[in-house]
């Protein structure tokens, strides 16, 4: 981390009585600590000073100490925060070794890669550098998968997807440059707000919505959709992060080699992609949005459970709770979009996330959707039939309150009638 980048001036640097590792007084280490923990605002120039001063003082008298163990024993750190800023501090000097860049500091880490913001000095603008940890940099499945989804972002050109830069390796460092995105995620709007509000999901599952247009037809499948993976600007316009399980849809080899294996996050992820299906399709990214738009206007997990494989389990086999019985204040129209998004048979959602969008659409002008259709309610036809209705009635979904008539239906309202009838007039002649 450069100094001018890490710290105010006003920050005091503790002295360098000694250099090394971080394991005595006055390391390079402290020299960064004491930058970092003022700019963070976990510790007071004022206390990093006091610190400082006693650190000199205990040296001279032969008793060296850390920073670190100075600001624990005054408990102004705990020792899980010193570790954890070592880990952050190690993670930037190693990742100061990418060239054409200035490292400012650490946005996030996951379990396959750590993400800088950094400067490109050649165009004077801020991106988001991801870096693949020093320990999966010598195994070639790693890697591949680093490069696979730089390589998959970089064919993808559309406003709603975090836009791909450069990637490459600089000595054993692999990294990816791409869009920085100034904002948060849905997955901190949830966690702050709980439900967010039907008008505001629906404008931004129309966002991703449009995005997933656009993969698609460039052939591609994210397989991974979820709030965490959608990012909003400053300007409230969605940008679809992380493709690490992108696939293209042509690439029959890798679809073969992952069969019967499941690639996704358990609380999001698709039936199809539970079960390892070789073909995995435009309709998974489809559930996946679909449990997503859920989670957003109903502030509850489509489906939950203590353990990964029993919330997969209920993906496959437990029927849906319908979004309007859980939110009773969003729309039919909504609730009817979400369900579809998430039937358990790919071939009774969505085919395709133009079709989806277009509902999106509809429903945010105040009209019903054109491809979601309420499912026809079988129960109450074969109630009405055996009381002898004789007037056509309504055809409802058992979650929708608002009836609809419908033609087929009351064709067939009316053959069963007649069937009854006959059943009836055979059973008089015996």
């Amino acid at each position: 981390m450069s100094g001018e980048d890490a710290a105010p001036s006003s920050a005091p640097t503790p002295a360098s009585t000694q250099s090394g590792d971080g394991s005595r007084a006055g390391s390079n280490f402290d020299t960064m600590l004491g930058r970092v923990v003022v700019e963070r605002g976990l510790v007071t120039p004022e206390e990093l000073d006091q610190c400082s001063s006693d650190q000199r003082a205990r040296s001279a008298g032969s008793v060296p100490v850390t920073l670190a163990e100075l600001l624990v024993e005054k408990d102004f750190l705990t020792k899980r925060q010193v570790e954890r800023l070592r880990g952050d501090l190690e993670a930037v000097k190693t990742s100061q070794q990418i060239p054409g860049y200035r490292i400012i500091r650490k946005l996030g880490a996951g379990a396959m890669a750590t993400v800088f913001l950094a400067k490109q000095l050649s165009l004077d603008r801020l991106v988001a550098i991801k870096v693949l940890p020093k320990k999966f940099s010598q195994n070639q499945n790693f890697i591949e998968r680093f490069l696979r989804e730089g390589r998959a972002a970089a064919k993808l050109s559309h406003n709603n997807i975090v836009a791909a830069y450069e990637i490459g390796q600089a000595g054993e460092h692999h990294f990816f440059v791409m869009e920085y995105v100034d904002g948060d995620t849905v997955y901190d709007r949830i966690v702050a707000r709980k439900r967010l509000p039907e008008r505001e999901a629906l404008e931004i599952i129309r966002q991703v919505g449009s995005a997933l247009q656009h993969a698609h037809e460039m052939g591609f499948v994210h397989r991974d959709i979820k709030p965490k993976n959608i990012m909003m600007t400053t300007g409230n316009v969605a940008k679809l992060a992380d493709l690490g399980l992108a696939r293209a849809m042509s690439d029959k080899e890798a679809a073969e080699a992952e069969s019967g294996r499941a690639y996704g996050t358990p609380y999001y992820i698709s039936p199809e992609q539970i079960r390892g299906a070789v073909h995995i399709g435009p309709p998974a990214d489809i559930y996946g949005l679909g449990a997503t738009f859920y989670h957003m206007v109903t502030g509850k997990l489509p489906f939950d459970g203590t353990t990964p494989s029993q919330v997969m389990h209920r993906h496959l086999k437990d029927a849906l709770i319908p979004p309007d019985h859980v939110n009773p204040q969003i729309s039919g129209g909504t609730a009817l979009i979400i369900e579809t998004m998430m039937k358990k048979d790919p071939r009774d959602r969505y085919q395709s996330a133009r079709d989806l969008v277009r509902d999106l659409e509809l429903v945010l002008s105040g009209q019903e959707p054109e491809y979601a259709k309420p499912a026809v309610d079988l129960s109450t036809i074969s109630s009405a039939v055996s009381a002898g209705a004789q007037e056509p009635i309504a055809i409802v979904r058992k979650d929708d309150p608002k009836p609809f008539a419908s033609l087929p239906a009351i064709i067939l309202i009316g053959v069963l009638a007649v069937g009854n009838i006959v059943l009836l007039a055979v059973a008089l002649l015996r």
